[in-house]
């Protein structure tokens, strides 16, 4: 691992019927400067686990740690501190933005929610981090591709120069081109910033690629967790390799 622990899950649980359990006693750290990724079919808790961490939604039972800070008792102005350095990039570019919001004032509205001073520069900055030219302020959603939005979901979520980004399947929606230039955008991010990641994926050769290492869900319950190397080339479960075999390799 790159550095001292950032964010940790101990034993979470998430029922949303008694006796019904979508996440079952998950529990594992991500490094600062790491990248966590987290694999498995639909259904497995990924995006549960995903929201827990964020604080999107209440687990039934463990503990949310960052920074050492339990999020889960911690006082709220302690919480909206913390929150302003966790974001979260989510799969459908579409649904994510507000189709009647341009997008300077989806790039202003972070600072706005944290009361923070944003000015023309600072959004020009924004859209070239992220590949986009300065022209784009002035247009809607709907007048970009799925890539372009995809970035611009991107450059809102770092907006304030988080610590920790949630990438929840963010280019399972995207043809694989577009995908992979997406993935590098997000490469070159993390190595410009040092920030830190949990990726969500179904995907193998996403996984072995951008991550350092990978824990796998299978029904709720983590099944393997180690580095890239050990689950995708030697993985220990037979539910592992129905994964890396079920997933063909792309060039990215």
């Amino acid at each position: 691992m790159k550095g001292s622990t950032l964010i940790e899950a101990r034993g979470l649980v998430k029922e949303y019927d008694v006796g019904a359990r979508v996440v079952d006693d998950v529990a594992f750290v991500i490094a600062r400067g790491e990248t966590l990724g987290l694999v498995g079919e639909s259904g497995s808790g990924k995006s549960t686990v995903a929201r827990m961490l964020l604080r999107l939604i209440e687990p039934t039972a463990g503990e949310v740690r960052y920074e050492g800070r339990d999020l889960l008792t911690i006082r709220a102005s302690e919480l909206r501190a913390i929150r302003r350095k966790m974001q979260v990039v989510f799969q459908d570019p579409f649904a994510a933005l507000n189709p009647r919001m341009k997008v300077r004032e989806i790039l202003a509205e972070p600072f706005a929610i944290h009361r923070e001073p944003c000015d023309r520069a600072r959004l020009d900055q924004m859209l070239g981090e992220v590949g986009l030219e300065v022209s784009a302020l002035e247009r809607y959603p709907h007048e970009f591709s799925g890539g372009q939005r995809q970035r611009i979901n991107i450059a809102r979520a770092l907006a304030l120069r988080p610590e920790f980004v949630v990438l929840d399947e963010p280019v399972s929606a995207l043809d694989v081109s577009v995908g992979a230039q997406v993935v590098n955008l997000l490469r070159e991010l993390q190595q410009r910033y040092g920030l830190t990641y949990l990726f969500i994926s179904h995907s193998m050769p996403l996984i072995r690629y951008l991550c350092d290492r990978v824990a796998v869900m299978k029904r709720g319950r983590l099944v393997e967790l180690g580095t890239c190397e050990q689950v995708c080339d030697a993985p220990r479960e037979a539910y592992t390799r129905e994964l890396v075999a079920a997933t063909p390799e792309i060039r990215l």
